[in-house]
């Protein structure tokens, strides 16, 4: 990087920290810090939810994934026809119940309707694979700045990782929300930038005609869809039908039973505004995404028209490819903009969860072990909530620095930490939600069962069955079993109908019929808008 580089990541540094100081100084209260007072619109949010999302690890993963990565391609695209779907289904099942029971840790619903063995359960889950997940994205980002400040990445994940603890420890979540908005608007700019640079360079060098016949050189990155396969036995992993199958259920479980993305939801007065944060993410991340895979696409005949730059690829992983793009072909000062934008996308994906995992490490853990916890000022309890997130920041740095050299794309392994967990974690929340039958006994011993299948599937038959299906398997042993192996009585029935989804509830929230129509058809354009792409590019 240039001078001009360094002095703009050092102004875009300095300027989110202060950022962060200053909203800090205004929470008085836990409520404040976790959830921004419960003051925050539909819009931020749903661009927080998005940037958490597909920051840094999507501008890294999904263009080296289509252009480079062996059995890669456009079938990533697969991947977002879930998205709509999901939505829906947490609009109507999830959110509702959250804005009814009004606590900070989505999990003490579970100790409610189930109780105090079911809430720990989960949320020394979600503290497992969320503390992983948090380590995976800080890799992600710092691959990126340790090939742009020319330093190793050890060094480079410890520098990002101090930056996010200072950041997030004292900004809270309604700065995670402003910094992810800002975020969001570099580094897709950025990757609009990067196409049109690409563009510009393919234009010099190719003709239309024979720019279309690179591509077609490299046809089996170019499909969008693979219904042959199922990738039940036959070591697809990126089929159609998990991806939409497999990915619905993790997105119901990502957006609707994850402290990191529900948490946000919270943040909103009413359950319809979370719902309009939903609906506008349910829209708007497939032309995000679609700008990614646009940009890897690109990438392919410019690695064959540029053989020099392909070169310095030969033998590192494929997730370099976009961080040596930016340092050879970003001009000065505007690549500066980018790294400092995949900086806050790096705190964006760890404050998010760092913030998350020290409510949940408060609310579900400590503040049951010492109930004199009860007593502390509002002023002791934020100062606390702060030390813990400091605490978490160290143990995601840390798992960082021990995931240095996987052979797998970043991507991948984000999603395959979360695939394990997921889909049972879902059957737990809609055992309490959809049935009145389920009780903590069944709950527990499906959660079990689902994500002991997962962990089998992953260490013995990681090759044979994609990581994708994990999710929908997983949910459908841990609902069945948890529905067979319960035993409630009409009393406990009775006590949890304000708890469950009945029928004249579901009438009532079935109301907004028009967002559920947005987005269905929503679902329908991305499917029919990815069969044009491949129509384009393969005739």
């Amino acid at each position: 990087m240039t001078y001009l580089d360094w002095v703009v990541l050092g102004i875009y540094i300095i300027g989110i920290i202060s950022l962060s100081w200053i909203i800090g100084l205004r929470q008085k209260t836990q409520d404040d810090y976790y959830l921004g007072g419960r003051k925050m619109s539909s819009l931020p949010i749903a661009f927080s939810i998005m940037a958490t999302q597909v920051s840094a690890i999507s501008l890294i993963g999904a263009p080296a994934f289509i252009a480079l990565r062996s059995g890669g391609g456009l079938i990533w695209l697969q991947y977002e026809f879930a998205i709509p779907l999901a939505m829906m289904f947490i609009m109507l099942t999830l959110v509702p119940i959250y804005h009814q029971t009004k606590k900070t840790s989505i999990y003490e619903y579970l100790d409610q309707r189930f109780g105090p063995t079911t809430r720990t359960t989960i949320s020394l889950i979600f503290l497992l694979s969320r503390g992983l997940g948090t380590g995976v994205a800080l890799v992600a980002t710092s691959i990126v700045t340790a090939v742009c400040l020319n330093w190793p990445l050890a060094p480079t994940i410890l520098l990002i990782g101090m930056v996010a603890i200072i950041y997030t420890t004292f900004g809270g979540i309604v700065a995670d929300i402003y910094s992810d908005i800002i975020q969001l608007v570099i580094l897709w700019g950025g990757t609009v930038l990067a196409i049109i640079l690409v563009i510009s360079r393919l234009g010099q060098k190719l003709s239309t005609s024979s720019f279309f016949n690179l591509l077609a050189a490299n046809q089996q990155r170019l499909h969008v869809f693979d219904f042959n396969s199922t990738g039940l036995g036959d070591g697809q992993t990126f089929s159609f039908w998990p991806m939409l199958i497999g990915g619905f259920f993790l997105y119901l479980s990502y957006y609707g039973c994850d402290q990191s993305q529900a948490q946000r939801l919270l943040t909103t007065s009413t359950a319809k505004e979370a719902q309009k944060s939903l609906l506008l993410n349910g829209l708007l991340r497939f032309p995000l995404v679609l700008t990614y895979c646009a940009f890897g696409v690109l990438l392919i005949p410019f690695l064959q028209t540029h053989p020099h730059f392909a070169q310095q690829l030969a033998g590192s992983p494929a997730d370099y490819l976009v961080p040596r793009f930016l340092i050879n072909f970003i001009p000065p000062g505007i690549l500066g903009l980018i790294v400092a934008g995949i900086f806050a996308a790096s705190m964006s994906s760890i404050d998010s969860a760092l913030n998350s995992l020290s409510a949940i490490t408060y609310q579900d853990v400590l503040a049951r072990i010492f109930p004199a916890l009860g007593h502390f000022s509002d002023r002791q309890k934020v100062r606390l909530s702060r030390w813990i997130t400091i605490a978490w920041g160290l143990i995601a740095t840390s798992f960082a620095l021990l995931m240095i050299g996987g052979s797998k794309t970043v991507l991948e392994m984000v999603n395959q930490i979360g695939s394990a967990f997921y889909g049972p974690v879902l059957a737990v929340f809609w055992l309490g939600i959809l049935t009145k039958r389920a009780d903590q006994n069944g709950a527990i011993v499906g959660l079990i069962g689902g994500v002991a299948t997962n962990l089998c599937l992953w260490l013995f038959y990681e090759t044979q069955v994609s990581w994708m299906w994990w999710n929908f398997i997983g949910f459908a042993l841990a609902f069945i079993a948890g529905i067979s192996l319960s035993r409630s009585s009409p009393q406990r029935r009775k006590k949890v109908e304000n708890l469950t989804l009945s029928r004249e509830k579901l009438s009532y929230y079935l109301k907004n019929k028009f967002y559920y129509f947005i987005l269905l058809s929503a679902f329908i354009i991305f499917f029919f808008l990815g069969k044009i792409i491949e129509l384009i590019f393969l005739g």
